[in-house]
């Protein structure tokens, strides 16, 4: 092995945040080029603006300018080539990661891992890669096949045109990054089935994960799926079908987003928000005249997520249900926490423990500064918080009015929440050691 390849090797964890960080620089200084901006003065975006952009855009989160409006053609295809990149690259240094991981365990785990993932062989890397980039392009190519012809033939756009927003908002679904060719989203279409179905699948679809994708293509059955695709098809299930009727219910009768629409908008409406807001950022209301329990609920479906191994943010479904399942064996009084048939490993169960209080560390300290720096409520702050940290990009409309020092707080949380969570896993199993001795057993109080 060379010597590069064994640096990588040793410390992959370092290899994504240095490869993302070299790509959001990059991003950023093309987002600086006046040619990004619209406009005929010829001046270029501002440094904050062009970097919260493309952070933004490759994590797939925030903005705080109008895409559909401030940026130029040029400056919405870097965009897109952003979104692109930043969801196909996260997949890629997450196959990188999962090599290094299984390189470095036993025997005995890497067996276990190739069992339950039923995706690709051991350090299969390259077919992975050329999986990931397959899927990815039949999917999109078909949402922006639909997107195209509805905005066409239904919405009065040009053909150009209707290709260029077909194209755009299809990559921008897939890889779960909600910008939008529109000042205000997808409000303008919240009734348009043809609009809306097709971006909700879209980013269900990149927040399952592609272990998940792959194994659903091979037509598994039901009864031989492996434990992460059956967690985290029913984890989703739950929280779209749960927050979808919480939505529903506390925004049915508001006038300002839900309340002039028929039961069929009101119904599309409702389920379309924790579909996208859960991972991608999307809306067809707008959340800045949204009840505050509307967005108290979308918090809890960002922060939980998508799926590992997915173009989706926050501390992932697996990690949040395998948690419910530690809570039921202990009420239970069980001595394995067990998940239909599989026992879980104890140490799967501490990583999980530690990425969500991690989590939770990592969205209570920015909310507490930018409440202190600005004097939004603690509703709203949060809600761009966990929209950052989740990779989200669903906004209540505070983030443009947050100082400089904010906006800088806000990056790095979405290159935290893009990053952070793998990085944060292969770290712990690749710190993992064996002791031939153990300490004498405490039992402090609890409770």
């Amino acid at each position: 092995m060379s010597n590069g390849a064994h640096w990588i090797m040793a410390r992959p964890s370092r290899v994504v945040v240095v490869s993302f960080a070299g790509f959001l620089a990059l991003g950023t200084l093309i987002l600086l080029l006046p040619v990004s901006r619209a406009g005929d003065d010829g001046s270029g975006a501002p440094f904050i603006v062009a970097i919260f952009t493309a952070t933004g855009a490759s994590c797939g989160a925030l903005t705080i300018v109008d895409t559909a409006t401030y940026w130029s053609t040029f400056g919405q295809v870097v965009i897109l080539a952003l979104i692109q990149l930043g969801g196909f690259g996260i997949m890629a240094l997450a196959s990188l990661l999962g090599l290094a991981v299984s390189r470095r365990m036993g025997l005995r785990w890497r067996l276990t891992a190739a069992e339950e993932t039923q995706t690709v062989g051991l350090g299969d890397v390259r077919t992975v890669l050329t999986g990931v980039f397959k899927v990815t392009l039949v999917i999109e190519a078909v949402l922006a096949l639909i997107l195209t012809l509805r905005f066409w033939l239904g919405h009065d756009q040009s053909l150009g045109r209707a290709l260029w927003h077909g194209v755009f908002h299809s990559i921008s679904a897939f890889n779960n990054a909600g910008y939008a060719l529109y000042t205000n989203n997808m409000v303008d279409f919240v009734d348009d089935p043809w609009i809306i179905i097709p971006i909700g699948l879209g980013c269900t679809l990149g927040a399952l994960g592609f272990p998940v994708i792959f194994e659903l293509m091979r037509r598994t059955p039901r009864r031989r799926w492996s434990l992460n695709t059956r967690m985290t098809l029913w984890g989703t299930a739950v929280m779209m079908l749960g927050g979808g009727v919480c939505v529903t219910i506390f925004e049915w009768s508001n006038p300002a987003t839900m309340g002039e629409l028929d039961l069929g908008g009101k119904l599309l409406a409702g389920f379309f928000q924790p579909a996208t807001a859960r991972t991608a950022g999307f809306n067809s209301i707008d959340y800045a005249q949204a009840h505050e329990e509307t967005l108290l609920v979308t918090d809890i479906v960002m922060f939980v997520g998508g799926g590992s191994a997915s173009t989706a943010g926050g501390i992932k479904v697996t990690t949040f249900f395998l948690l419910l399942f530690v809570i039921l064996a202990e009420v239970r009084g069980d001595a394995n926490v067990t998940i239909g048939d599989r026992r879980i490993d104890p140490r799967a169960q501490r990583q999980a423990l530690t990425v969500a209080l991690v989590g939770v560390a990592v969205v209570v300290a920015p909310t507490l500064v930018l409440m202190a720096m600005s004097d939004q409520s603690l509703s709203k702050v949060l809600f761009e918080v966990i929209s950052a940290f989740g990779t989200v990009g669903a906004s209540s409309g505070v983030t443009a009015e947050l100082p400089a020092a904010g906006h800088l707080i806000l990056i790095f949380l979405m290159f935290l929440g893009r990053v952070g969570s793998i990085s944060l896993v292969s770290a712990l199993a690749l710190r993992d050691q064996y002791r031939a001795y153990e300490y004498p057993e405490g039992r402090p109080l609890i409770g």
